[in-house]
């Protein structure tokens, strides 16, 4: 069997075609035979490659240089993802809330790549956030130090990129606009070693590897923020791999974004009370191709206790998708809303699980985002945010305030987080945050628990998959209207452009939607003769 030696690298490679694609590589990289020469005294350094080598992309007034190969993470070390731009300004617009209740932040992007998104945050928040930018690759640091140079970022402890524009011997340097840190070190390694404010993880495929080290050293009422794009086990399309991951039992229903969200939610919990800690869920958003889970640290026994309470099983009937969460204890309690287990041969039910069963949203922290959003101008994201805060008030009312009224001081589980108001010295970080004493502190828990049944609904109905068969459904908006006057909170959801919200039972929610929908012209037509043949 023939063998094919890299002149450049000297690897072995046994079919051609693999040599070639190898060999294309380095080219791509701007690497020659001196590269990898260590017996050379003279220090080569690597060719600034041609126009068609590298391409300059700009996302949110920043500029990155991509590989050729940036969307196949196989075969790039600088893997880079245009479609993950909303999850992006997603978690920008979090980290710039939290930057409104102290400063600065420790913040950690642990999995650089191209750097854009630790470069985003330096570039547009400056000297609020400390940002540090790490990955494993030498490849992804060379190219995070280049892109530094390229939008005038200045790196912590380290030499700027050899590429860039070459300056005239005359013309003197412009004055860094940032500064950030950027460290070859793994994930793990450095959340265990130094503490951070902000984290973000957003590993290839699933998180969970991640998760003790994370809460490990993170800061009390910090902000962790992890992106799953490990779609296939989410999505109920791997059971097998959702299991190992996961630990839970999932399969696929017309609510399965909800459920991956509420997956991961739970994974998060559970490595936060193995740190004492428990989480207040202020985001979660599952879209096509990633599931996007923020949430807020909060240290102490008590506040995990009261984290782990909320990871309960699902009853799900697999004939007409009715759910409920069992209630919290060790007895056995299989009763759904539904008759199927009556009326229906075998067994109906799974119990899938374990899942959050809380909150997804904050929608107080949700409006701070939608005011982050509209002063960094990311219009794209706004109707997301919009429909997230309607989500999470199970309304469909539509006056959003966006304006300084959304910058009040903002309750979370019994923990009130002060926003910096203009003309006020923001106090130390260590003091934002702090609990309430005495009457006050007593006043806000009796408030969270008189509000506590003001939480959303969990799960929603697709309109579509309980349509009734002959009869035309009506508009879903005029949908969502009857439903409110028949006295349900309703809402639109984000997971489903045709899921609906709602605190009514399958049973009720088929019953109006029946009553307002009409019979087709088939339907009608075949009707009307029959009345005639009688």
């Amino acid at each position: 069997m023939a063998h094919y030696h890299c002149v450049v690298c000297s690897v072995t490679i046994a079919r051609k075609t693999d040599m070639i694609s190898h060999l294309k590589r380095h080219v791509n990289k701007g690497e020659t035979e001196a590269s990898y020469s260590g017996s050379s005294d003279v220090q080569f350094e690597e060719p600034a490659p041609s126009g068609q080598a590298y391409e300059i992309m700009k996302e949110l007034g920043t500029n990155v240089q991509l590989l050729p190969n940036h969307t196949t993470p196989q075969k790039s070390d600088t893997y880079f993802n245009r479609k993950m731009k909303t999850n992006r300004q997603l978690v920008f617009c979090s980290l710039a809330v939290l930057a409104e209740e102290r400063n600065p932040l420790e913040c950690l992007d642990a999995f650089g790549a191209t750097g854009i998104m630790g470069l985003q945050w330096a570039k547009h928040l400056r000297t609020a956030v400390r940002v540090t930018i790490t990955d494993i690759s030498d490849t992804c640091i060379k190219m995070i130090k280049e892109n530094c140079e390229l939008n005038n970022i200045r790196v912590d402890g380290g030499s700027r990129g050899p590429r860039g524009p070459e300056k005239a011997c005359g013309e003197a340097e412009a004055a860094p606009v940032a500064t950030v840190e950027v460290a070859k070190m793994d994930a793990n390694v450095i959340m265990h070693l130094r503490p951070f404010d902000y984290i973000h993880l957003d590993p290839f495929g699933t998180a969970v590897n991640y998760l003790d080290a994370a809460f490990r050293n993170i800061r009390n009422l910090g902000i962790i923020s992890v992106t799953s794009t490990d779609t296939g086990s989410l999505y109920a399309k791997s059971p097998n791999v959702t299991q190992r991951h996961y630990g839970c039992h999932i399969v696929r229903t017309e609510y399965y974004k909800e459920l991956a969200a509420r997956m991961v939610v739970a994974s998060v919990a559970r490595a936060a009370a193995r740190c004492n800690k428990g989480i207040e869920v202020l985001l979660a958003v599952a879209l096509e191709h990633f599931v996007l889970v923020v949430v807020r640290v909060l240290r102490g026994p008590t506040q995990a206790d009261e984290s782990t309470k909320k990871l309960r099983k699902l009853i799900h009937c697999q004939w007409c998708e009715e759910r409920v969460f069992l209630k919290l204890g060790n007895m056995a309690d299989d009763t759904l809303p539904c008759n199927c287990h009556g009326s229906l041969p075998g067994k109906t039910a799974v119990q899938l699980g374990p899942l959050w069963s809380g909150a997804l949203f904050n929608t107080g922290f949700l409006r701070r985002m939608l005011s982050a959003a509209v002063q960094h101008s990311m219009d794209d994201i706004q109707p997301l945010v919009k429909t997230l805060i309607c989500e999470s008030e199970c309304t469909t009312l539509k006056s959003l305030v966006h304006g300084s009224s959304a910058l009040t001081n903002q309750v979370e589980c019994g923990v009130v987080i002060k926003t910096l108001q203009s003309g006020e010295d923001g106090g130390p970080a260590d003091q934002a945050g702090k609990r309430k004493s005495g009457e006050d502190s007593g006043n806000v828990v009796k408030k969270l628990k008189a509000d506590a049944s003001l939480e959303h609904p969990p799960f929603y109905y697709s309109i579509h998959r309980h349509s009734i068969r002959g009869m035309n459904m009506p508009k879903l908006n005029k949908f969502l209207q009857y439903l409110t006057e028949a006295g349900f909170r309703v809402s639109r959801t984000h997971f489903d452009p045709t899921g609906v919200r709602t605190d009514a039972t399958l049973q009720q929610f088929k019953s109006v939607l029946t009553k307002y929908s009409a019979p087709t012209c088939t339907n009608a037509g075949a009707q009307a003769s029959a009345e005639k043949t009688v």
